[in-house]
This record gives C-alpha cells, structure tokens and sequence, in this order.
C-alpha cells in the first residue's frame, strides 16, 4: 500500500470511530464517567507528547526555529479562530438526551454534528500530512483522534435517537460528522501533494503540531477533567504520552 493510501486509509477509520459513539448511544448509553475520562486524558497525551516530540522537532529542521514557530503558533491560531467562528461544545449533550421536547432535542443533536463534522476537516488533515511525513506517527495520531471521536459520535447520536427513536437516523448523523476526517484527507491530498517540497511540509507539519495542541489543551483535557475524578484525567494524560514515547523508542531502534 502506498503511502498516500495509508494516509487516506487511516484519516477514514479516525473518522469512522463517531459510529462508536453511536453505538454507544443507542446500546449502553453511559459508557462510564472513569473510561471518559482515562480515554480523553490519554488522547491528549498521545497529541501533545508527538506534536512536541516528532512534528514541531521535524518542522524546525526544516525551516529553523523562528520560522518552525511561526507555524506552530499558525496552526494553533486557526484552529482558535475555527473554535470561536463554528463552536461545537458536546459536553453534557448525551446526559441531557432524556430531557427536554423531541424537537429540541433533533435540533441539538443536528447542531453539534455540524459543528463537530466542520472541525473534523483539519483533524483529518493532520493524519494525512503526519502519515506522509512518518506512517508511525501518523497511525499513532489517527488512534488518539479516532478515542476522541467516540465521545463526539456519542454526543450527535444520544439526542437524535432519543427525539426520533430511530437507530438508523442516530448513526446516520453520526456517521456523516466523522466522514469529514476522510474528506478533510482528500482536500490535502488535492492541494498539497501538487506543491508538496520539503518546506512545504516542514510548515505544515509544524502546524499540526499547533493544531493538536490547541484541541488537547481546549477540548480533550477539560473534556476529561469534567468526566473524571480526582487526577484521572492528568493519569490518562500521562499514560498517552508514555505509550506514545514508548512506540517512538521502538521505532526508532
């Protein structure tokens, strides 16, 4: 398999893990405030140890330091701008599906799969361009995402299916925002793989690296520390980042 297909590939499965979450929804419903949070923490571990670790580091080759940052700090300040223009808050959704009108709750449940499908475009970005540079890391990064999309696959299915009763609209829905991971894959694929040198994808790498950072310290870790009790989502954290240092390790022996 190429690279290119790995990327698309695994840009794809990091996608499709929302319909986990839907599955969730419609059968067990509480998957457990404990494995919430220990899963969150341990997302955000893997994005920032490989964004400090492997892509800023391989973006600053590259470019040099001054310019490394400035990319860095470019993805960040994108992905803060999408966040502020296209909110897309899922916390409590799920454990609000029993409350409220049906109308109400279709509408939520619409809302957040459009805002979580607009922010999934450069998510699936990032594990294409990542798995151009390093499948190893581009797999671990499409794991760590692929976590965090249960949740949001959770949080779009809960209250459709509680407004329509239907298993087949909850993962629908579902299904359509994680499809934007592999959408976002095919936009890089189109646009950058024409002008793709080295320093073009030492600056995009060092832009992801901004990007993962912005939704660990935004989203996954206050995401966690909400679900969790006590430290679980700082021992999440730390457990993603030694798995993730330790995969490193092995690969590069």
């Amino acid at each position: 398999m190429s690279t290119v297909a790995l990327a698309l590939l695994l840009a794809t499965l990091a996608g499709l893990s929302t319909t986990v979450g839907s599955a969730l929804a419609v059968m067990i419903r509480d998957p457990g405030r404990r494995f919430m949070a220990l899963s969150l923490g341990f997302a955000a571990g893997v994005m920032i140890l490989v964004s400090f670790v492997e892509l800023l580091p391989k973006g600053m080759e590259v470019l040099g330091f001054g310019w490394g940052m400035v990319a860095f700090f470019a993805g960040l300040g994108a992905m803060f701008l999408l966040d502020e223009a296209v909110p897309h808050s899922y916390e409590g959704v799920a454990d609000s599906a029993g409350a409220g009108n049906e109308s109400r709750l279709l509408r939520l449940g619409l809302f957040v799969a459009l805002g979580i499908g607009i922010h999934n475009l450069p998510e699936g970005m990032a594990t294409f361009v990542a798995t151009l540079a390093d499948p190893g890391v581009g797999s671990a990064i499409a794991i760590a995402i692929a976590m965090h999309n249960i949740p949001e696959g959770l949080a779009v299915a809960a209250p459709v299916y509680a407004a329509t009763r239907s298993k087949k609209k909850a993962f629908l829905w579902s299904f359509l925002s994680g499809v934007a991971e592999p959408v976002g894959a095919g936009l890089a694929a189109v646009f950058l793989l024409p002008i793709l040198t080295d320093a073009v994808l030492a600056a995009v790498l060092a832009g992801v690296a901004g990007l993962m950072v912005f939704i660990s310290l935004d989203e996954l870790l206050p995401a966690a520390q909400e679900h969790g009790e006590q430290h679980l989502a700082i021992v999440g954290a730390i457990a993603g980042m030694i798995v993730m240092a330790a995969s490193l390790w092995l690969l590069a022996r």
